[in-house]
């Protein structure tokens, strides 16, 4: 399967999603085996074209993804009126527009006229809208999959770091971590490496809540009560979840190497140690879900819109991942229709 189709959001108009989807695509290396889709404008697109001076930047313009030309950029515009673009600020045309080009993809995503997205990033504050009422794309994907639970897993090439709590307050991330939320992450994490990843009983690190994790109670009882526990039960299922692990050392430790995934307890405890040692080169992936999503580990970039100085790294890092996971999915469930080719599939990949 040579020819993914991944739908790509063009997120806030003002920040530097545009800049870092232009930059990615031009490397032609990516159109051998992706056939790319902007979700938005193409006066936009052009407005950035022109502030990189990118001349060699043409997206072919089509109206539906069955359109698309293979080994070619191409554009679906979602609206034709004209855009006021402000660039480095937050405002209501910007979160207008990014929540068009989200919604228009994600529409297409769910008739299956689309292998994956990718989304660049959006302003939480000026999206928010009856249509979007909620803490970012993880969440309302989630609500569109109708699935109860997701992950947030940040990818990169030596770390998995998911999270039980994403975008809450760390009081109610506290309230949040339960027994039975932390076993429903670690489900999700686990069929994830096995049918995303493509990894034969993986193993996950769970890290404790409090510092030293716990210190066998002198410090909190969350990891004796709540998160030992749910790690015991995961456990009896067949799913190879080791700790509750002291989350201070973890990142620094021999310990990380031992493990494909780690799942922390809130969201800072989680990005802050991943994004030190991935940023720029990491992926948020929404594990969990029937769609296949990724984004790029940064944010809107304000300070950096029109300066071209935005760095594409993690844009195309996310584009390979969908494509990776979209393959992987394929495979996965071919070997599971047809489960008398699974020793045949198995010798060829030797």
């Amino acid at each position: 399967m040579n020819n993914i189709k991944i739908g790509i959001t063009i997120g806030d108009v003002n920040g530097i999603g545009p800049e870092v989807i232009i930059k990615a695509l031009l490397d032609n290396r990516i159109l051998t085996n992706i056939t790319p889709i902007i979700y938005g404008s193409s006066k936009v697109m052009s407005y950035h074209k022109k502030v990189l001076d990118a001349q060699e930047f043409n997206p072919f313009k089509i109206n539906t993804p069955e359109e698309a030309k293979k080994g070619k950029i191409n554009i679906i515009n979602c609206w034709e009126e004209d855009v006021k673009i402000d660039l480095g600020q937050s405002t209501e045309e910007g979160g207008l527009f990014a929540f068009k080009s989200l919604e228009a993809a994600t529409k297409d995503l769910g008739y299956n006229k689309l292998d994956a997205i990718v989304t660049a990033p959006i302003n939480k504050h000026n999206i928010k809208s009856k249509d979007f009422d909620f803490p970012g794309h993880t969440e309302y994907l989630t609500k569109l999959s109708n699935e109860s639970e997701s992950v947030m897993l940040m990818v990169s090439e030596r770390l998995r770091v998911g999270v039980v709590s994403g975008h809450e307050a760390l009081a109610e991330a506290v309230k949040a971590i339960t027994k039975e939320k932390i076993l429903k992450k670690l489900r999700i994490i686990n069929t994830s490496l096995i049918k995303d990843f493509r990894l034969r009983s993986p193993r996950i690190a769970v890290l404790g809540l409090n510092p030293h994790a716990g210190e066998k109670g002198l410090m909190g009882n969350e990891e004796i009560e709540i998160i030992a526990p749910a790690i015991e039960t995961a456990n009896h299922e067949g799913i190879l979840a080791f700790g509750p692990y002291p989350s201070d050392g973890f990142f620094g430790s021999e310990n990380l190497g031992k493990f494909d995934a780690i799942l922390a307890m809130y969201h800072d405890q989680g990005l802050t140690p991943f994004k030190a040692l991935s940023f720029g080169m990491g992926v948020n992936y929404t594990a969990g879900l029937p769609i296949v999503r990724t984004s790029p580990d940064h944010g809107t970039g304000y300070d950096l819109a029109g300066k071209n100085q935005a760095n594409e790294s993690s844009f195309r890092h996310a584009l390979y991942l969908a494509h990776d996971i979209v393959i992987n999915r394929n495979h996965h469930k071919e070997i599971n229709q047809n489960p008398l080719q699974v020793k045949e599939i198995l010798e060829k990949e030797r």
